[in-house]
């Protein structure tokens, strides 16, 4: 009876719009108890969700608030535990050299240096807890496709790949260790293809690329996407392959 009353436990960031509150929303449907961490609270009431509205581009705070929440949790009555890294935004489009320096540093620290600060709380915080643990980072063929125009958001995907190996090679050498993967999600209908689409095209040269796919309806809907995201995460071969790509399943 005990075993039947316990649940999964899933932290999402970037939960309030988009692929996130896809994530977000259908996670509650199949019963997981869900904390998000974004700027704003996602736009719906669950008893089984708890909203954070915390910037990501300050990480340190967040993190610390993450570690002493889990432990204030009792893994018991969790059936697992995942972290999400969803959240990411992308700097102005245009070349490296005509894009401000705090644009760029706030592209990184909510793409690569809060994610970095949000798994090692959540692997230090659930160390000891005898549940499965994954960790799921929602990363880009950006990161390994490099585009003219969008440095800071290749270098982001780029590093959270690279992240997600070398956690994966610490955590095999663990008891119960978790599971990694930086899983590229294919190419989504969100506000930031938007932003790609209304780009100057004098300064982002792959701008007709986006508008093509977005004219043609090559685009999946957040919800596809999340499903698709969701359907990996519950793979049993997941970490397997530290990094992967929702359409090479």
């Amino acid at each position: 009876m005990l075993e039947a009353m316990k649940t999964s436990l899933t932290l999402v960031t970037g939960g309030s719009r988009g692929l996130g509150l896809a994530l977000v929303r259908q996670l509650l449907d199949r019963g997981d108890r869900v904390l998000t961490l974004a700027r704003r609270a996602p736009p719906l009431e669950h008893p089984a969700l708890i909203a954070w509205t915390v910037d990501l581009a300050d990480p340190a705070p967040a993190a610390s608030r993450l570690a002493a929440w889990l432990g204030a949790q009792d893994p018991g009555m969790l059936a697992s535990v995942t972290l999400v890294n969803n959240a990411g935004v992308i700097s102005e489009l245009a070349p490296l050299g005509e894009v401000g320096a705090a644009d760029l540093s706030h592209a990184l620290r909510v793409g690569l240096e809060a994610p970095m600060l949000l798994a090692s709380a959540f692997l230090r915080a659930t160390a000891s807890w005898q549940v499965p643990r994954k960790l799921l980072f929602v990363s880009s063929g950006l990161g390994r496709r490099a585009m003219a125009g969008s440095a800071s958001y290749c270098a982001a995907k780029a590093g959270m790949d690279h992240l997600a190996r070398a956690i994966a090679l610490e955590e095999a050498a663990r008891p119960n260790g978790a599971r990694v993967v930086s899983l590229a999600p294919g190419v989504i209908d969100t506000d930031m293809q938007v932003q790609l689409r209304s780009a100057d095209p004098t300064r982002f040269t792959d701008r007709s690329r986006f508008v093509g796919l977005h004219e043609g309806g090559m685009l999946d809907s957040p919800e596809t996407a999340a499903a698709k995201l969701l359907r990996y995460l519950d793979r049993a071969d997941f970490g397997h392959q530290p990094v992967a790509d929702v359409r090479d399943a």
